[in-house]
């Protein structure tokens, strides 16, 4: 099976940004132990802060993989291309968010990849990717 971690804007400062929510572990840290408990999982891993490389890693790999894990950070809220990027691909998407995005700022709450997504896992901190790798380990 092979599953790729697409993280957007910012979520390369984790460890360091707002540890009161989104902690101390950066995700260099947490891939690893992923990469160690799931050895069968193909895993990869990309972060870009720019939007139009993550609309290319999608196309680039929403045809061949078996599924991707999607936390567009901010551009959650603002970008109409990554949602329909999302429309037009073939692997299913799950959208994942550390904090619980409906605890927080009003803008939060609007999602433009929620209605294209498989689903949507928010409010576990970094367990929230892990809860969807699960997903699609159990083919859920």
């Amino acid at each position: 099976m092979k599953i790729i971690i697409i993280n957007g804007p910012n979520l390369n400062l984790l460890g360091k940004r707002e540890p009161g929510i989104y902690g101390d572990v950066s995700f260099e840290e947490f891939y690893k132990g992923l990469q160690l408990k799931y050895p069968n999982i193909e895993l990869q891993y990309f972060q870009s802060n720019i939007e139009g490389e993550i609309i290319d890693k999608i196309q680039e790999t929403g045809f061949t993989f078996d599924g991707i894990i999607l936390n567009a950070a901010a551009y959650t809220h603002t970008s109409v291309g990554i949602g329909d990027v999302i429309k037009a691909i073939q692997s299913p998407v799950i959208e994942v968010h550390i904090s619980n995005i409906y605890q927080r700022e009003s803008f939060r709450h609007q999602s433009f990849i929620s209605p294209n997504a498989k689903g949507l896992i928010a409010g576990f901190g970094m367990q929230s990717y892990e809860l969807a790798l699960l997903s699609f380990i159990n083919g859920e």
